[in-house]
């Protein structure tokens, strides 16, 4: 495991999604090769004429997954509570995924045109894809404007060994990087904190209107006020201040005009801060090394983690606690953590807004990567290489290159 990032280089990233192609990788190990049609038999997969679901391989480009299957529901004359995927998808990229709608026509769906986005499959089935539904994702990323020496990429992959921290990329955070803040007042129940950290939180607000509007209903506290200032586009913002504008003091039900899974955002953001700390505090002391009462899962045939078994000699995939009410063998480690922060697990189990309430899981904390190679080209690096799924390619990226990109590519 690498301890130091001295030899990073410089780089540009995601300067358009042909720099960042992503191709899933199914349950039974095929990839979604760009630009490539398949059979179900191709990918080991059932077709059933007289099922009620379609399933198709999706290929887009400057879409994220949920506009994109917006989009082809409303062309095929469905709902958006009628598709399903496995996994979701960067916006800017362009990338294969394995999804399903249903009760739409196959011919029609296959026929859709829609700028940027082509059905590369589909078939009939009597399934849907279900979430999680896939070991993982193989990359082919462009970095361009490379500012270093390239053959340190040569000596950090030796120093990587095959496994990167598994952090939890800087989106979890938000864009103004207060999500943590916000969720850790929920789980305190501390409303009031969370609301006002909402609405008047200016870091990395690049709106001036924006900014004068928060610093203004930070100082002055009238909700009635701000309905005639606050700017349109912050639509969340709004709902949360109407409400409080008429109940002033009841600052839960006022986070409740936000939609829940925004809500459950801000909590997820804890979880993922807790895990994320932990890799840092494990670096420092022992690298990769499990600790005493580390679960450990054994890998699958891919070479990616396999939650099911467990190693016979021990050696495999270190399990994290993605923390919740329900979490088990809690390790010294997490429990610092949360002392730190104030919380415990049962602060997962949120008594004034059971809605937001996470059991918790487990996650790799140390994640391998395969297939790795590179090659130069144009003043820059395209790297090649495969993650299981959940992990993120831009945290594998950033042991290479100190990249002006601040988002970090979902998968």
């Amino acid at each position: 495991m690498r301890l130091s990032k001295n030899n990073q280089l410089g780089s540009l990233i995601k300067q358009s999604p042909e720099d960042f192609i992503v191709e899933e990788i199914t349950k039974t190990g095929k990839v979604l090769e760009v630009n490539r049609t398949f059979t179900p038999q191709e990918l080991g997969m059932n077709e059933d004429p007289e099922g009620k679901f379609v399933t198709f391989i999706l290929q887009k480009k400057d879409w994220n997954t949920l506009q994109a299957l917006n989009e082809i529901a409303r062309m095929t004359h469905r709902g958006m509570r009628s598709v399903s995927f496995a996994g979701t998808k960067d916006r800017t990229a362009v990338s294969t995924q394995l999804c399903s709608i249903y009760g739409a026509d196959k011919n029609r769906l296959a026929s859709t045109h829609i700028k940027d986005i082509k059905i590369n499959a589909a078939w009939q089935s009597s399934e849907g894809v279900k979430m999680g539904e896939l070991l993982g994702n193989r990359f082919t990323i462009a970095i361009k404007n490379i500012k270093g020496d390239i053959s340190s990429i040569k000596r950090i992959s030796e120093e990587l060994d095959g496994l990167f921290p598994n952090y939890f990329g800087e989106q979890r955070f938000g864009i103004r990087s207060n999500n943590f803040n916000i969720g850790v007042s929920i789980l305190k129940g501390d409303f009031e904190s969370c609301a006002m950290n909402f609405l008047t939180d200016t870091t990395n607000e690049r709106n001036l209107d924006s900014i004068e509007a928060r610093e203004r209903l930070a100082k002055e506290r009238d909700f009635v006020a701000a309905m005639d200032y606050f700017p349109g586009y912050l639509k969340y913002e709004r709902s949360v201040i109407q409400y409080l504008s008429q109940y002033p003091t009841d600052f839960a039900n006022a986070m409740r005009k936000l939609p829940r899974q925004l809500m459950l955002m801000f909590v997820h953001s804890v979880e993922s801060m807790i895990f994320n700390m932990e890799i840092e505090e494990r670096i420092k002391s022992q690298g990769t090394d499990p600790i005493d009462g580390d679960v450990i899962c054994g890998r699958n045939a891919f070479g990616f983690p396999d939650f099911s078994s467990v190693p016979d000699n021990g050696k495999g995939f270190i399990l994290g606690n993605i923390v919740g009410y329900q979490s088990e063998k809690l390790n010294e480690i997490e429990m610092g953590i949360m002392e730190k922060i104030g919380i415990s697990k049962e602060s997962f189990k949120v008594s004034n807004m059971p809605e937001l309430n996470c059991k918790g899981s487990r996650r790799v904390l140390f994640a391998p990567f395969n297939g790795f190679s590179t090659s130069e080209e144009n003043n820059g690096v395209r790297f090649s290489f495969s993650l299981p799924s959940g992990s993120y390619a831009t945290v594998l990226l950033d042991e290479f290159v100190k990249s002006n990109q601040a988002e970090h590519g979902t998968v």
